[in-house]
């Protein structure tokens, strides 16, 4: 990619970020090239769909939860592994509005640009939760399907006007109902 492309493409990376921050993954791509300072077709040219453009934007951080599983399980308990990538999974999600249903929908569709980076992240969750699982910690009724279903609505919960402030007490909630069992020598 010339100089000049990259640094377009780097430009419209930022510019899409803040929007989508403020206006949730459904903000006008004619909104993010204003911004932006250059016209709908560069935007276009860049990213051919909005999905392409969230893809971009959040495949890094979707890489860099799947890397911080590997992580948090290398250095942590199981339980305590589990709860601390649920949180960062959270967070990172909670960065950009409204991109809990693109996700949802990506895991869905193997032509989406985000299902790859969705399933390893995914993946990644399960892992950790079959870990704790093995480990006696938390609930076997449970899977990685069903942990990302529980924790991607707290995400939504976040995103809700006047609900936003719920979401940590319904997370300590949750966690208490999925890590069930004390570790042996832990009181």
């Amino acid at each position: 990619m010339r100089a000049d492309a990259k640094a377009n493409h780097d430009r419209l990376l930022a510019v899409a970020g803040a929007v989508i921050t403020e206006h949730g993954s459904e903000a006008s791509m004619r909104d993010i090239a204003r911004r932006a300072g250059v016209g709908l077709a560069t935007v276009q040219r860049h990213f051919p769909t909005r999905e392409a453009l969230l893809e971009a934007l959040l495949r890094t951080s979707f890489d860099e939860l799947t890397e911080r599983a590997a992580q948090v399980e290398a250095s942590n308990p199981p339980d305590e592994a589990l709860v601390l990538w649920l949180r960062d999974f959270i967070a990172v999600c909670t960065n950009y509005r409204g991109v809990v249903t693109a996700m949802v929908q990506a895991i869905e569709d193997p032509e989406s640009a985000l299902h790859s980076s969705c399933v390893a992240m995914r993946g990644s969750g399960a892992r950790l939760l079959s870990r704790a699982q093995e480990a006696g910690v938390a609930r076997t009724d449970f899977d990685g399907a069903d942990l990302f279903a529980l924790v991607s609505s707290l995400v939504w919960l976040s995103d809700q006007p006047g609900l936003e402030s719920r979401a940590e007490r319904l997370f300590e909630i949750v966690m208490s109902a999925i890590v069930t069992k004390a570790r042996p020598g832990r009181e």
